[in-house]
């Protein structure tokens, strides 16, 4: 499949927008494959992502980027242009639960998530043989109440060597402390196992069991300095009744959540989403 540039924009919403920009892409040949916009008029905020074909372009990235930077200073944007054949490089991090990192391993490993997974980080040892097998390095980094700071700076330290574009907390159950958070804005992506914000924090099934809910789901969600409050990218949900007991609904939500993790990465690498304030825009 022939590789394009997602071009994403937002900005502070005003006519023309969406001219200049076709008109910036028709002056140098640019073939559009997808467009995709939306105005949020309560914030009064504009949003867009294109994709073109790279090959009708005449020059790379960075010849497009100093030619598109007249237009973003003109209208105030945030934008990013990437190239789709460049593939994110990935983290993944866990614990003891298989379900989500197998699953995203799956993906990957049969070229359904166009992504570079290059290591593992766990702070328990339980998984390496199933990482081992597919040939990506794996790093045990305990944690516990005495060695926060200096697991956590060997965990900042993995991410800067792998030079991660993005990490995947699935099923990670360490909360990161702030500094992390703060420095890998918008680039960490956490499922949690509840449609939030229902039931945030720990032993979320324990909390929906008792309060009786006939719905149990899971949010695929940006990690923030806010324990699960973060821009959420991805939800989804499954229907329960009085019949069904934890261990149900453990087993149940442990589909949802795979599913919606693997959702929320594939619109993160795929520049599908826009973060605005505390809320995301995701294009289809």
């Amino acid at each position: 499949m022939e590789h394009t540039y997602r071009l994403v924009i937002s900005c502070p919403d005003r006519v023309g927008i969406v001219a200049k920009v076709s008109n910036f892409l028709t002056n140098y040949n640019g073939w559009i494959t997808e467009a995709s916009h939306h105005a949020d008029s309560q914030a009064g905020w504009f949003f867009m992502r294109h994709e073109i074909r790279a090959s009708s372009m005449p020059f790379g990235l960075e010849q497009f980027r100093m030619a598109f930077e007249p237009i973003a200073r003109e209208f105030d944007m945030h934008w990013q242009v990437t190239d789709s054949a460049q593939p994110k490089r990935v983290v993944l991090m866990c614990s003891r639960e298989s379900h989500c990192l197998f699953d995203l391993l799956h993906r990957w490993h049969s070229r359904e998530l166009n992504v570079e997974v290059v290591a593992v980080v766990s702070n328990h040892d339980d998984l390496r043989r199933m990482v081992d097998w597919h040939d990506i390095p794996f790093h045990h980094v305990p944690v516990n109440r005495d060695n926060r700071e200096e697991a956590f700076a060997e965990v900042g330290r993995l991410f800067d060597a792998y030079q991660a574009d993005v990490i995947v907390l699935a099923r990670y159950m360490q909360i990161l402390p702030p500094e992390v958070c703060e420095r890998y804005s918008g680039r960490v992506i956490n499922i949690h196992h509840s449609f939030l914000p229902s039931f945030a924090g720990a032993r979320p099934y324990h909390q929906a069991y008792s309060r009786g809910v006939k719905l149990i789901g899971a949010t695929c969600h940006y990690v923030t300095q806010d324990l699960d409050e973060g821009p959420i990218i991805e939800q989804d949900v499954i229907r329960i009744n009085h019949s069904d007991s934890i261990e149900d609904m453990v087993r149940l939500g442990k589909d949802v959540e795979k599913n919606v993790l693997a959702r929320g990465l594939r619109a993160h690498v795929e520049d599908r989403v826009i973060i605005h304030e505390n809320k995301t825009v995701v294009f289809g």
